[in-house]
């Protein structure tokens, strides 16, 4: 019997209004859970460590953020941040050079994603292909730059990034919010953002509609990869160190973030703001899970639960009727 329009109507509006909600309510749930599980949970010094603990992981998502609004997929993001990571603590050893630690490793992140960008746009490769040779490529040059070995600062000029606050507040934090604001602004009030929903969303009538489609493609890679450049500066500054191993697995975070958020790999759907509640989900697990002495190795398993269960709410947003 087909869908009458009242029944069509009332469809559209409980989809509305789930697409606005979003996964606001798993998050919450989980919160509710570990409060019940464990007094721990709620104290301010605990919550204040949740939300340090996902800051890195919502700068990396949110860049995969706008990879993912254009079909794309970006599994380098991880090794980003360890070669990053390792180049500011090299360039903090030198003296003459210790002022340009950030911004030059920054810049290696951004020149990292335009030439992953550039690829994937002009020579027309799968981003999956391309993001995972430049994962493994970059993850031995970490490893060359540090010697095989950590490289240590104990006197890092910028360690205020991930251990000193603004008042109450760390500064990882800050960074963090600071990054998804002027994303979603990015997305939501400017040209370039249109053009990232309309790439993803219909390439073929962007392409129609005059849109520079290869053009953004270099740039959604270059913010991704530069925001990866920002969460090797968080990490390094809040280890004191790095290695060619920092970073590892990050990018499976990331992209778990992003699809719990909403945003799903068929394209032009989501943001990040949802990608913010993706990445505060996974951080209250892994923060729960700990309190609760849950083993390492079981935490592994839940991880990769909440990955299937990501990709799968994903399928489901896709086949279900507008």
């Amino acid at each position: 019997m087909p869908a009458t329009p009242n029944h069509n109507s009332r469809s559209s509006r409980w989809r509305s209004t789930l697409d606005a909600v979003g996964i606001l309510p798993m998050l919450i749930g989980v919160i509710v859970l570990f409060a019940c599980l464990t007094p721990l949970f709620l104290t301010a010094a605990n919550l204040m460590n949740v939300a340090r603990q996902a800051s890195i992981n919502v700068v990396l998502a949110t860049g995969i953020t706008f990879v993912i609004l254009t079909r794309g997929i970006d599994l380098a993001v991880g090794s980003v941040l360890g070669l990053s990571a390792v180049v500011a603590l090299n360039l903090s050893l030198v003296e003459s050079w210790a002022w340009a630690a950030v911004p030059v490793s920054i810049l290696t992140g951004i020149a990292i994603g335009a030439g992953t960008g550039a690829v994937v746009a002009f020579a027309g490769l799968p981003p999956f292909i391309i993001t995972l040779g430049t994962y493994t490529a970059l993850r031995g040059a970490a490893y060359l730059l540090a010697g095989g070995t950590t490289v240590t600062n104990s006197d890092l000029t910028f360690a205020w990034i991930g251990n000193d606050y603004l008042g109450p507040i760390p500064w990882l934090v800050l960074t963090a919010a600071a990054v998804v604001v002027l994303s979603h602004l990015v997305l939501h009030r400017t040209v370039f953002g249109r053009d990232v929903y309309a790439v993803g969303g219909n390439p073929e009538a962007a392409h129609l509609a005059g849109v520079p489609i290869r053009w953004v493609l270099v740039g959604v890679y270059t913010i991704s990869g530069g925001l990866a450049a920002v969460g090797g500066v968080m990490s390094a500054s809040r280890l004191y160190s790095a290695n060619g191993q920092l970073g590892s697995g990050y990018e499976l975070d990331a992209i778990a973030a992003v699809i719990l958020g909403g945003t799903s790999f068929a394209g032009g759907i989501g943001g990040v703001i949802g990608t913010l509640y993706g990445a505060l989900v996974i951080a209250v697990l892994n923060n729960g899970l700990t309190l609760l002495n849950v083993s390492f190795f079981w935490q592994l398993v839940v991880k990769g639960g909440v990955i299937v269960a990501a990709v799968a709410l994903d399928r489901l947003r896709s086949r279900s009727p507008t």
